[in-house]
């Protein structure tokens, strides 16, 4: 059955690229898309996952995996988002993945995000919680400090009950972020020794394509002075 929010998403990438994956079952879609252009087309690429769990699953689609340690730049990365406000500014980290995420999204020359209308929102946190990253080695100080603050957080458990564990080992606390600045909360998070990454992502996405109940919609990062604004793929599939 054809993804039409995947398969426009991956349309551009091409042959020779370094190609970052996203964490999620969104970014999950795309990821499936891809393979079926590899192998289809003889796309060939190679791929940089941002999680085990992306890169498991990448190797079973027999997408070619390299090691980031040794890359230095990333052609194109697609990822998916929990929301996304009207300036693009977005929360990610439902899939515990946020560090990763963010050091290969700054690695690369061109960012691409995909969602489905739902996660469309006019305020951060209005439907989830933002997840904090933390050493565990600090756990009950940086609760503290967070409570300071007005972060009440529940240190994130897996189904079975036991501490979730991200792909570097740290924790994961959850808060409400409430009426905060999403730009105040990340550089007052950021502050804080033993925070190692939030899910706040306020300037990584460029492009953004929404699954709507009419179409696919590509939607261009508003720049500063009006200048800039949304536009179709060009691709066919109905963005607009």
């Amino acid at each position: 059955m054809a993804d039409a929010l995947a398969e426009a998403v991956v349309a551009e990438i091409s042959s020779g690229m370094v190609v970052g994956l996203g964490t999620g079952r969104t970014a999950s879609r795309g990821i499936l898309a891809l393979a079926d252009r590899v192998r289809e087309e003889g796309l060939d690429i190679k791929c940089v996952p941002t999680s085990h769990v992306t890169e498991t699953l990448a190797r079973q689609l027999q997408l070619s995996v390299m090691d980031f340690t040794m890359v230095e730049r990333v052609d194109f990365l697609f990822d998916g988002a929990d929301e996304v406000d009207d300036q693009f500014r977005m929360i990610k980290g439902a899939g515990g993945a946020m560090l990763r995420e963010r050091i290969v999204a700054h690695a690369a020359d061109r960012r691409v995000y995909m969602v489905d209308e739902s996660k469309l929102v006019r305020t951060l946190g209005t439907k989830g919680t933002l997840g904090i990253a933390v050493v565990a080695f600090g756990l009950a100080s940086i609760r503290h400090h967070l409570r300071e603050l007005g972060f009440n957080g529940v240190v994130r458990r897996t189904l079975s009950g036991e501490l979730f564990l991200s792909d570097n080992a740290n924790l994961i606390i959850d808060v409400t972020i409430g009426d905060w600045d999403p730009e105040e909360l990340a550089m007052v998070l950021d502050s804080i020794p033993g925070v190692v990454d939030h899910g706040l992502f306020l300037d990584e996405c460029e492009e953004l394509f929404v699954e709507t109940r009419t179409g696919i919609q590509r939607k261009l990062r508003p720049q500063p002075h009006g200048a800039g604004g949304a536009g179709g793929c060009g691709h066919g599939c109905g963005c607009h």
